[in-house]
């Protein structure tokens, strides 16, 4: 690479790395550079401080290997084996209870059915056993193909069984109760494997993989990825300076930062040496776009060993970033999703059914309005809501643009001739919005974030307003209970981005609280 053409894409990479060079942007201010946008320009308040102490705290009763993503999917792994094998004895021992009526000198169903904490004991035992020399075979490995963990699960059913067999008779059982072993063996084998094979046709949220190379190796490593979806990785494309935009190439090294959020990307693989400068420059602002980076060691001519390191196709890939993910409020956060939102379904159910009939006698149409909205990751899903606009309101809409009273891809105005006279009080107070709780329990929302919106107004987003589509949208948030009459689509956005940067579990209950109380004094349009 020549002198020349080094200064010109360190040039390009000036316009991405934070306070080298300013881009002009609409209104002529500096826009916020990705990732950068969720700082705030006051700086860190003690309300934040604190906020990172207590996820500190929460992640101190993690343990060490479950604090990688990698690490995180052996344990999610490792515990629905467990539990499936504890199940399969379970069954088996309440199977075995009438036999044990039936039969009661049978010195088997004596074994079986006649010590419940005995059973109990050997259900751990051999859950255990699989487990762990499972995991020593590297059968719950993301990167171990459905394929490759078939003589794994055998083994490490067999060779527990023959333990656990072993000691029992060492311990002075008759040699019939090896019957029982085997056939729980077999009912194992059968459950694993299934539950594998269910789980292979799963295509749930894969992590976007962005390739630095376009030559063999990179293509190998992709064909891989694309050959093995159930690993979890689909290929966004590939960045190479050198081959243009052709054969999966979208982009160059300079234009990390716009694909990554115009991709979602969630990680970036470095598969051929480039300017070290470069490279630098790369994973640094891979980093300050919080993506996991990973490259293949031989290739930059280092071999290193450990736990850490991943095979794809025969290459190894070393992880040298890896974002840290808070995993312990995340699931507490989806655990209180799924609670509140149950409580709250139970507890309202005969108000919404008078809700809909109210619905339904006040004009025609469907009661609920199904609208496609934009998710995490720009992941479209059918939003419910009562219908509060007569049947063919979105036709009527573009008719109402030029009387729009909101800036940016918003649209609101006052008295809109849409909404129907049930409708005008289902907005006031946001009762409209109660069947979300039901887009709450199939995943597509959390109570709390930013609200989803729709086709058409995402299609208005500047770049760096996809950053709102990095996290799950909420039925409420800080933009409802702050500034909700703001006419401002950028002070909407802004808020959006606040919230992402100090999320916590009590931010969240704060707003669900000040939601709470909007509600009831009738703040809604």
């Amino acid at each position: 690479m020549s002198p020349g053409s080094n200064k010109s894409q360190q040039a390009e990479w000036a316009r991405l790395i934070p306070g080298e060079q300013q881009v002009p942007h609409r209104g002529g201010k500096k826009p916020p550079q990705s990732i950068r946008a969720f700082v705030s320009p006051n700086g860190e308040t003690a309300f934040d401080r604190a906020e990172r102490s207590s996820e500190r705290a929460l992640s101190l009763l993690l343990p060490a290997p479950l604090s990688s993503r990698q690490g995180w999917q052996w344990a999610q792994a490792i515990v629905i084996d467990f539990v499936l094998v504890a199940v399969n004895w379970l069954a088996i021992g309440a199977l075995l209870v009438p036999l044990h009526l039936l039969f009661p000198d049978r010195y088997l169903f004596q074994f079986a059915a006649g010590a419940p904490r005995s059973l109990l004991g050997i259900a751990l035992l051999h859950a255990t056993l699989i487990t762990l020399l499972g995991y020593s075979e590297r059968l719950h490995a993301p990167d171990t193909g459905r394929s490759a963990q078939r003589p794994i699960l055998l083994k490490s059913i067999l060779m527990a069984t023959a333990i656990l067999s072993g000691a029992y008779v060492l311990q002075g059982a008759r040699w019939t109760t090896t019957i029982l072993f085997l056939a729980a063996a077999l009912l194992h084998g059968c459950t694993l494997s299934l539950w594998r094979v269910q789980a292979s046709f799963r295509r749930v949220n894969p992590r976007n993989v962005l390739i630095v190379g376009s030559a063999a190796a990179a293509r190998r490593i992709a064909s891989y990825i694309e050959k093995n979806v159930a690993a979890g990785r689909k290929v966004c494309g590939f960045l190479d300076n050198d081959r243009g935009s052709r054969d999966g190439v979208i982009g160059k090294l300079a234009d990390l930062a716009h694909i990554a959020r115009k991709e979602f990307v969630d990680e970036v693989i470095l598969v051929e040496p480039t300017d070290p400068r470069l490279t630098q420059c790369l994973v640094r602002e891979a980093q300050r776009l919080h993506l996991d980076v990973e490259i293949v060691p031989e290739l930059f001519g280092c071999n290193p060993e450990g736990e850490e390191i991943e095979w794809i196709n025969g290459a190894p890939l070393i992880g040298i970033h890896a974002e840290p993910l808070p995993v312990v409020t995340l699931i507490t956060k989806r655990l209180v999703d799924i609670a509140l939102a149950s409580l709250a379904l139970f507890v309202l159910s005969p108000f919404l059914l008078l809700i809909a009939a109210a619905v339904k006698l006040d004009s025609s149409g469907p009661v609920l309005y199904n609208a496609k909205r934009v998710g995490r990751k720009g992941q479209l899903f059918p939003c419910h809501k009562f219908r509060t606009m007569v049947r063919n309101a979105d036709e009527l809409k573009n008719a109402l643009r030029r009387k729009n009273e909101r800036s940016g891809p918003f649209f609101k105005i006052t008295g809109d001739p849409r909404i129907t006279r049930v409708g005008r009080v289902l907005r006031r107070y946001s009762l409209d919005e109660l069947p979300q709780l039901f887009n709450v329990l199939k995943g597509q929302m959390s109570l709390v974030g930013p609200r989803p919106h729709p086709l058409d107004d995402v299609a208005g987003y500047d770049i760096e307003d996809l950053a709102r589509l990095d996290v799950t949208p909420g039925i409420t948030g800080l933009w409802q209970v702050t500034a909700r009459r703001d006419p401002s689509f950028q002070r909407g956005i802004e808020l959006d981005r606040d919230y992402i940067r100090r999320w916590s579990l009590g931010l969240d209950f704060r707003i669900l609280l000040k939601t709470f109380v909007a509600v009831l004094e009738g703040s809604g349009e």
